[in-house]
């Protein structure tokens, strides 16, 4: 089993990507578990480590790892995505998103991947970071939490009322009603947007 480091908590050519026939992603390899780590935040002996493989339709064989920490007073979680396929190099995708049905296009992201949606916010890569594989509604579910958290923490009326107008946008696009573009960048080559749609750039 592949172990996770413990970390601390919190951080021109261009060519179209092949049109995946499914988007589901399935299990290759039931997970296997290690308990009873140390914890770097609460120092117990409580923490989880978990490791499945996954076959991600025209992305590969991907290792999902994960740490969790089972005192409920810590709560400690970590996860990330690694491709099994090494020497995969750099990876930018971008996307344009003009549907609903968009919501369903599969996103696969690791710790080290940067989300960029502009005029609206970034999810950055980092020691609090997590990998996972999610959709494009779920990117975007995380970033309205995000924005979320801005509008009910800040003060400023300014802020609040920039924050409210950016969760309207994004609930437009989640309708369809609306266009958004999304950026994808991952140093390490562990990250993808999967669609005809998106466009693959060096």
């Amino acid at each position: 089993m592949k172990h996770m480091s413990p970390t601390k908590k919190p951080a021109k050519d261009s060519a179209p990507v092949p049109a995946p026939k499914k988007q589901e992603v399935t299990k290759v390899e039931g997970p296997s578990y290690i308990k009873g780590e140390l914890c770097p935040f609460c120092n117990k002996k409580t923490l989880a480590l978990m490791e499945s493989e996954m076959d991600i339709p025209y992305f590969g064989k991907a290792y999902i790892f994960s740490m969790d920490c089972e005192n409920p007073e810590c709560g400690y979680h970590k996860a990330d995505v690694e491709s099994a396929e090494e020497g995969r190099g750099s990876a930018k995708y971008t996307l344009e998103i003009d549907s609903e049905e968009d919501m369903k296009i599969r996103v696969v992201k690791s710790s080290s991947a940067t989300i960029k949606i502009p005029h609206i916010g970034s999810i950055e890569p980092g020691e609090a970071a997590n990998g996972y594989v999610t959709n494009v509604e779920g990117i975007l579910q995380r970033m309205k939490k995000q924005i979320e958290r801005l509008r009910d923490d800040s003060e400023d009326e300014d802020d609040k009322k920039k924050a409210k107008n950016m969760l309207k946008k994004l609930t437009r696009v989640m309708w369809g009603q609306e266009k958004l573009k999304i950026t994808l960048e991952d140093p390490n080559g562990n990250s993808a947007i999967i669609s005809p749609k998106a466009v693959k750039g060096k």
